[in-house]
Formats: structure tokens, sequence, C-alpha cells
């Protein structure tokens, strides 16, 4: 499926007019492949062996592309770094309280509640947000012991 993904998203950048540079195909494959909702320091970190002269500004410029033409979501939680998602289908997310992990959470989209928002406020809903919270197994598991 990955392959596939970066195929379309590769194609989405030649449509955009976006050049193809080794250092953006690798941003862009590494954020297909991660399921962990990476911050742009955790994608350096993972590229600078490859990339020796590859700079943060640069995987955030990447980003920052990829995020204006819709190829990712960026999550920002609180006063933590962003994370990015290459998940751009409606889901949610469940975060650890602990460790920080975020993992995907498909649940029907709550529309009537933007519905009812709207007729009990009389905003014009553009959009919604909900995040749930609690311990992931690996956290659990350590507590316990």
């Amino acid at each position: 499926m990955s392959d596939h993904q970066l195929h379309e998203a590769l194609e989405m950048l030649r449509e955009s007019g976006v050049r193809i540079t080794p250092q953006r195909h690798a941003v862009l494959e590494f954020l297909i492949k991660s399921m962990t909702h990476p911050t742009a320091d955790d994608i350096y970190k993972a590229l600078e062996g490859k990339f020796p002269n590859m700079s943060v500004a640069t995987v955030y410029n990447n980003l920052r592309v990829f995020r204006e033409i819709g190829l990712v979501r960026e999550l920002t939680y609180g006063d933590s770094s962003s994370r990015f998602d290459c998940n751009t289908s409606e889901h949610y997310h469940i975060i650890c309280s602990s460790c920080g992990k975020i993992v995907d959470f498909h649940y029907p989209s709550l529309e009537e509640v933007e519905s009812l928002a709207e007729q009990v406020t009389g905003f014009d809903v553009s959009h919604h947000r909900m995040e749930v919270y609690g311990t992931c197994d690996g956290c659990k598991k350590v507590k316990q012991h």
C-alpha cells in the first residue's frame, strides 16, 4: 500500500509543479511509511545519516510544501512540536498522556456535532477536531512493574 501511496503523492507533487529532489522524496517516503505521526525533528534525525547536508530547515520547508498541496496534515497539540500525518482522510487521534504516542482512531465523522454547533451558536462551522487521551499499552506495562 505505501508504495502505491508514494507513487500517487509524487504524481501529485509533479502535477503541482514541485521539483522532486532526493531529500523531498526521502521525507515523503519516511512520512508515508511512518505510523508514528513524526515531528520534523524525528524526520531529520531519521534521514540525516543518508543526507548529511540536509538541514532541519529543509525538512520544515518540505513539510510546508506537502501541507500546502494537501499531502500531509499538521497536528498541533498544546505547546509540543507539530506532528505530521500522511493520512489526510477524516479520522481522529488517541494520544498517550505519558509518552505522547499518537494512534489513528477511525470513527464515523461527527458531522451532526458541527450541525448542532451551528444551530446553537449561529457560527458557520468550518471543521472540528476531536482528541482522545489515555495511556498506551507500553506505558501501562511500565507502570505495572
